[in-house]
This record gives structure tokens, sequence and C-alpha cells, in this order.
């Protein structure tokens, strides 16, 4: 008997090893690396909660409330042969694509999400020596793509107003060896600043690749630039059919790209992507621009109330914003009840909305300190958030 104890002792501690040693397979930049942290679904949050999926106020992801184009729904139910794989030249949809935003469908690549069409791009200039420039604080993908290829990241930061530092952007491009990306986010994602034309020219004149990410342009009033792709062979414009179509969940994206660019983007994308319902419902969606206009003005003129609405509040300071959520600095000294006492108001105040069903993005990283954004929802949204906040803050 001591003998069998002893082999499942030793058999153990071989198991102990292996898994040891296993660990250490992984590359040293990944076990380093910080994971990218995504919003928590809905569903979950219900049950953590104890309150039903309808009752909470989802104001945390910048998603559009008011979803999909009938059309795009109605195409889903009609479609058929799901079990083939979907085209994998996108032809329809990058046709779709380019006569909606007047481009031809040969700088046009699409991918699952933008997220997906940021990866490539990175995989197609980046090797691990050399450099992203970023522009903080600003949307966590860019950084996360430099950190998964163990890329060098070079932040450098917005003013405190978050417009861009042209000066030191253009010191930094000179001082750092092999730049090769430069992402730039307009509107701005967390606080909905945006870019001039005169930034945007000076960005051009870097040797660099500049990639603008327009996740958020329809609600800025301002034209999107994908057309200056046919002028400007280092720019790279991104789209998104999340906000503007209400798509999130489908996740399409594309990039517009000068041709001599995007013939290598495609050597390095996987085939199949994005999924044949997300192809068909994005098609589909950018036929019923009744929708999508009907949709951006609601969001737009329910912003500017809600940006009213929270500036009455003495201890709030709202951002300007040309995008469909709001960014609002937390006074630092606000009595707010319940949390861990060590946390700021600004994630006790998130915290006392959550509780309450009010979900908001909480911030507390350099150039974020003690902030909360605020998606723009419905009015009846607007309305019960206004209500919990009194209610909160007495």
């Amino acid at each position: 008997m001591w003998r069998v104890r002893a082999w499942h002792l030793a058999s153990w501690r071989i198991i102990q090893l292996v898994i040891a040693d296993v660990e250490q397979l992984v590359s040293p930049h990944v076990r380093a690396m910080q994971p990218y942290t995504p919003i928590v679904p809905l569903d979950v949050l219900s049950q953590r909660l104890g309150i039903a999926p309808e009752a909470i106020v989802k104001l945390d992801a910048n998603e559009n409330p008011y979803g999909p184009s009938p059309r795009a729904l109605e195409a889903l139910a009609r479609a058929q042969d799901l079990n083939l794989y979907p085209d994998p030249d996108q032809t329809h949809l990058r046709e779709a694509i380019g006569a909606f935003i007047g481009v031809d469908p040969a700088h046009i690549l699409c991918g699952a999400g933008s997220d997906e069409v940021i990866a490539l791009i990175v995989h197609t200039f980046v090797r691990p020596e050399d450099a992203i420039l970023d522009l903080p604080p600003t949307f966590g993908m860019y950084r996360w793509q430099a950190d998964a290829l163990n890329a060098r990241y070079v932040p450098i930061p917005r003013r405190a107003d978050f417009s861009i530092d042209l000066d030191s952007v253009q010191r930094a491009v000179a001082q750092t060896p092999s730049p090769r990306l430069l992402f730039v986010a307009d509107p701005n994602n967390p606080d909905g600043s945006a870019t001039s034309d005169e930034v945007l020219c000076e960005l051009l004149k870097l040797p660099v690749i500049v990639v603008l990410d327009e996740a958020y342009i329809e609600f800025s009033g301002r034209q999107s630039r994908v057309r200056w792709v046919l002028e400007h062979p280092n720019l790279i414009v991104l789209r998104t059919f999340s906000k503007l179509a209400g798509m999130a969940g489908l996740r399409v994206g594309y990039g517009v790209f000068p041709t001599q660019i995007v013939a290598h983007v495609w050597k390095v994308k996987p085939p199949y992507t994005p999924n044949a319902a997300g192809m068909l419902a994005a098609a589909a969606a950018l036929s019923d621009r009744e929708h999508l206009d009907r949709s951006v003005a609601c969001l737009v003129a329910e912003r500017e109330r809600l940006r009213a609405a929270l500036s009455a509040f003495s201890w709030l300071r709202v951002y300007p914003s040309q995008a469909n959520f709001l960014l609002c600095h937390v006074e630092p000294t606000l009595p707010i009840a319940g949390g861990d006492p060590s946390w700021t108001a600004a994630r006790r105040l998130k915290h006392a909305l959550e509780q309450r069903g009010v979900l908001v993005r909480y911030f507390d990283k350099d150039g974020l300190r003690d902030c909360i954004r605020i998606s723009v929802g419905k009015p009846e949204h607007t309305d019960r958030l206004l209500a919990v906040l009194r209610e909160v803050v007495g």
C-alpha cells in the first residue's frame, strides 16, 4: 500500500512540475501583459445585481439603443445557406459600403469589428522592434494590440483638454527608432473631442502610417475623411457598424486603405470574417439611410439634453463631446455612501448607480482620474439616470 501511495505522490509532483513548465512556455511578454478589460455582459450583471435585465439602464459601452434597421433584421430572418462559409472577398458588403461612402470597393477591407481590422493593420506593419505611437487617454485597443505583439508602445499624452499636442507628436516620431503606426481616434474615446483638418494634415506629413479611427464620426456633424485616403498614401480610416447601425453584437467593421497597402493587409487576414449573418445585416443596414439618420439625430439631440442636465450638478464637470457619450469629472470630495472606503468618489458614484440598475463606465488612470463616461441613451434612460443621481447625492 505504501508503494501505491508513494507512486501517487510522485505522479502528483510530476503533474505539478509539468503544469509549472507548461506555463513557462507562454511568451514572457504575454505572461507580463495586462488583459483588455471588456464590459460585463448584461445577463451576467443582471444575475450579480439581482435586477431584471429589462430594469437595467445600460449606459456603459456606447451602444446604440435604437438597434439595427428593420431591414437588417429582415435580412437575418431570410438568411439562407448559413451552413456554408461566407464570401472571403466580402463582395456584396464591400460594394454596399463603397456606394454608401463614395469610395471604390478596391480600397475597402472588412473585419469582425474594427478591432480585427486594427489587429490586421498591426500585423501588417509592425515587428516587435518597431514602435506604435498612441495619444492617450484614448481607446485601449491600440495599446492592447501593441502589447500582444510585444511591439514598442510610445504614448504621447493629450493636453488637459484632450487636444493633440502636435509638437510632442512630431518630436516623438523624430526621436523614436522605427516608428510605424500612429493611432488617432476622431472623435476621441472616452472624451468625444475632435481633431481638426489642420492637425490631421500635419500628422500626415510624418513618416508613419496614420490610422484614423472614425467609430463615432456620424455623431459629430462633420464629414468623414474616408476620401482623404485617395490623396494620402499613409492614411487608413476605420469605420464600424457597432455605433451608427446599432450592430455591436454582430461584429462588423471596415477599413478604407490606399490600394498599395490594402493588398498586403489581405495577406494576413483570416478568410471568413465577418461572418455571413453580420455581412447580410450590414449590407441591408446601409440601404436604410432613413433609419441611420434618424437614430443619429435622436442621439445627438439627447446628448445635448443630457449635457445640459448633467451640467446643473455642481460636482460634475461635463466635457464637450462630438460622440454618443459624455465624459464627466466627479468632484473628488463628493460624499457618496457605500463601497470600499478607499475608492475614489467617482468609483463610489459608479458603484451606487450600478446598485440601482444604472450602468456607467468608470476610469482611474492618467488623464482620467475621478472620471465616469455616460453613453447617450433614449430620453427615458436619461430621465432614469438623472433621478438616480439625485437620489444618490441627495
